[in-house]
């Protein structure tokens, strides 16, 4: 009690059933977390029996070391606490005959799945201009994300979508993209999640192995959770119940990734008997800041209601700016950030400016290097993704798993080993009539049209392979990965009269330096470490996880949807116009929510001060539009607003806006001087022809959500809606006015 508040303390010590814990922005949930666990094995769980899942890995190491700090760190070490994706990929490993794969299987990262699919597309004919990477990689993740395989594609995910699209032979490269990867002995991200769904409801016995051990189960961020996480969970609790979920529907912004916010908003209609908990008390930010937050998200229907409080003074009013242009607008920022640090004594590392899109920043970056400020985007590649990284961890890959075609491609052709495109061809025509891999294919070419010489190349990288994987019982993982590093060639690669490869070779040294810290680490705690594990760990790190210090000399500058969980004293959220935040694409009711919610997270990330802009005219594909402010900014109350006056109002251009909404005007003739007047939003038609005739029944074409039923037209105080049933979206609300669709019948 001395160190929790109240709403805290009860969140922690009810242990006796099901509990939902709401958790507000700034609340302390991850405080709960780590204090209920060490409640927990206080009461007796053993360590190992309680299973605590994140979405990132920094979330759960900075837990584990929280907790390590009040229970017996031994303990702590065995507790089962991890990503969903990294605690599944144990499992499977120990699980693996179940599903037809080996314990060293390869975890494919985005890069890896979009080059097979490349590959198969090309391989099977198809328009590689209908069929991009990114829409099948797309569509494929998206079925596996609800649990649909190949097999029943056709019958749950329907085919219209793909049809109507121009792209009907995605089932066909979903099954084959499946084949390939099981002969790759490979996995992807999604796979973590469908596979261990398959083998809990195939395997019961399994299933009850699990549940017997994890006697207690806690889930961080649930309002993040995606159908087929919700459904793994239901079947782990189903036996004892012993669940806690931690979350705030509030801040579910990734539903784009799959997530579903019916989770967080349905868990106590799917465990009755369940406990609710608010953590509302703010910690972070000041009163004003808070209570503009909590003006904004109550216009959304869809929600745990609420109400955040703050008991660290009011502070300042959120300060919304009108600057001209985005040039202006990146100006006003960069004059503030500059006066605060000058006259406050403020570090740049307590300032972060949020916006939409990542198109955005650039115009910032610009200002911040011409006023010699330093800054940093976050968010951007991470580690394991940068090219050299990825060439090394190839080479590391085929050696742990020689049928990672993926790999065998990658490492083959950096360095080049002599060894051409129409010659790894014929190699993969082989390999996929013996249904075998390509390395395995280099032990037989006889029929295959290669060359004696490319032959002869082939042949000496798969038996080098072989060599150093013999190699692995025989080294250490230190010494195996210098021999890895010498075969591959990679540092005279880069070193080879080319000074922009510095990067590439100080990447390289990381990677070594990591596997040299990773058998540190594992020596500490009395394991072996194998290059087996360490690919393993190293393939389930995400852009979340990049080690990324916002507490260095910098400015922050970032995408809202990646400073959720961080905070800064001095936030900017910029662009804040219609269309653009909120997005266009948003025309349902259940999108703006989401778009709400993303400002929600956006205010609520400011510690100290918080300022809104918008501008008057913004370039977008080359035009000039002339935007209305975003409608969240006059569903903030006034009360806790004022209008910024380092701006010049001018007169409005006379000639026709493009954009789709009127410029708002002001009742007050100098804003400048006093709080800001919140205008009537008018709203310019947006609805095609097609909206005044629709009637019930009629199926419909959308651009966004494909082809629906209209279920219902329904007269609205906001206009004239209707109600549709799309075939692979589900059924919508929409507002006729503002809606683009065709009627199909």
């Amino acid at each position: 009690m001395n160190t929790l508040n109240e709403s805290q303390y009860n969140a922690v010590m009810y242990n006796s059933g099901p509990s939902l814990v709401i958790a507000g922005a700034g609340s302390g949930k991850t405080r709960v977390l780590t204090y209920k666990v060490a409640q927990l094995i206080r009461e007796g769980y053993a360590p190992n029996s309680i299973l605590v899942l994140t979405f990132t890995n920094k979330a759960a190491k900075e837990m584990k070391s929280r907790i390590t700090e009040m229970v017996d760190p031994r303990m702590a070490r065995y507790v089962a606490m991890g990503t969903f994706h990294s605690q599944f990929s144990r499992i499977l490993r120990d699980e693996h005959e179940y599903i037809g794969l080996t314990r060293d299987f390869t975890v494919y990262d985005t890069t890896d799945s979009k080059s097979l699919i490349k590959s198969i597309v090309k391989q099977m004919g198809l328009d590689e201009k209908l069929y991009t990477t990114n829409v099948v990689s797309g569509r494929i993740s998206a079925a596996k994300n609800r649990l649909i395989t190949p097999d029943n594609y056709g019958d749950k995910e329907g085919v219209t979508y793909d049809v109507l699209h121009r792209i009907p032979k995605v089932k066909d490269i979903f099954r084959e993209y499946v084949e390939r990867c099981k002969i790759a002995n490979a996995i992807d991200f999604d796979d973590m999640l469908l596979l261990i769904y398959k083998l809990f409801v195939q395997h019961p016995e399994v299933l009850e192995k699990y549940q017997e051990r994890f006697q207690f189960i806690l889930i961080d961020e649930y309002q993040d959770t995606n159908l087929a996480q919700y459904k793994i969970i239901k079947l782990l609790a189903d036996k004892h119940h012993r669940v806690c979920v931690v979350g705030d529907d509030s801040q579910s912004i990734y539903s784009f990734r799959g997530a579903d916010i019916n989770n967080i908003l349905q868990f106590q209609s799917n465990y009755p008997e369940a406990k609710l908990f608010k953590l509302e008390k703010n910690y972070r930010s000041t009163e004003n800041i808070v209570k503009a937050a909590n003006s904004l998200i109550k216009r959304n229907s869809h929600r745990i209601p609420k109400t955040l409080y703050s008991d660290n003074g009011d502070g300042h009013l959120i300060k919304v700016y009108n600057p001209e242009n985005e040039s202006e607008e990146a100006d006003v920022v960069v004059r503030q950030i500059n006066r605060i640090n000058r006259d406050e004594n403020v570090s740049y590392n307590n300032f972060a400016v949020l916006y939409r899109t990542n198109s955005q920043s650039r115009v910032f970056e610009k200002k911040l290097r011409e006023s010699r400020i330093p800054y940093a985007i976050y968010g951007s590649l991470s580690f394991y993704q940068r090219k050299s990284v990825k060439d090394m961890l190839a080479y590391l890959r085929l050696v742990v798993n020689p049928k990672d075609d993926e790999s065998y491609l990658r490492a083959i052709k950096t360095p080049s080993k002599g060894i051409g495109d129409t010659t790894l061809e014929r190699l993969r025509n082989a390999a996929l009539e013996r249904g075998v891999s390509l390395l395995e294919a280099t032990d037989d070419l006889e029929g295959t049209e290669i060359k004696a010489a490319a032959g002869k190349r082939l042949i000496a990288f798969t038996e080098g392979i072989r060599k150093l994987r013999a190699g692995m019982s025989e080294l250490s993982l230190i010494d195996l990965t210098k021999r890895i590093l010498d075969f591959s060639g990679l540092m005279q690669y880069y070193s080879a009269d080319n000074q922009d490869n510095d990067d590439a070779l100080d990447n390289i040294d990381g990677l070594i330096k990591n596997i040299t810290d990773y058998v540190e680490e594992k020596g500490k705690n009395d394991e072996i470490p194998t290059l087996s594990s360490f690919l393993s760990d190293a393939a389930l790190q995400t852009d979340a996880d990049k080690e990324e210090d916002v507490n260095t000399e910098k400015v922050s500058i970032m995408t809202v949807h990646a400073s959720k969980g961080l905070e800064f004293d001095y936030v900017f959220i910029v662009g804040a116009e219609e269309e653009l935040f909120p997005s266009p694409r948003c025309v349902a009711d259940d999108e703006i929510e989401e778009e709400r919610r993303l400002m929600y997270v956006a205010i609520t990330r400011a510690a100290k001060r918080c300022f809104i802009l918008y501008t008057n005219k913004r370039t977008r594909f080359g035009k000039d539009i002339y935007p209305q402010r975003s409608r969240f900014i006059s569903e903030i109350d006034d009360n806790y607003l004022e209008m910024g006056n380092s701006f010049i109002e001018r007169n409005r251009p006379t000639h026709i806006s493009t954009s789709s909404y009127n410029k708002p005007t002001y009742s007050n003739p100098n804003p400048s001087l006093h709080k800001l007047v919140k205008p009537s939003i008018g709203l310019g038609a947006m609805a095609s022809s097609d909206a005044t005739k629709v009637k019930v029944g009629d199926m419909i074409e959308h651009s966004h959500f494909g082809v629906g039923e209209v279920l219902e037209l329904i007269d609205a105080p906001s206009g004239r809606q209707m109600k549709v049933n799309f075939k692979n979206q589900g059924i919508k609300l929409m507002i006729l006015k503002f809606v683009k669709f065709k009627i199909l019948s």
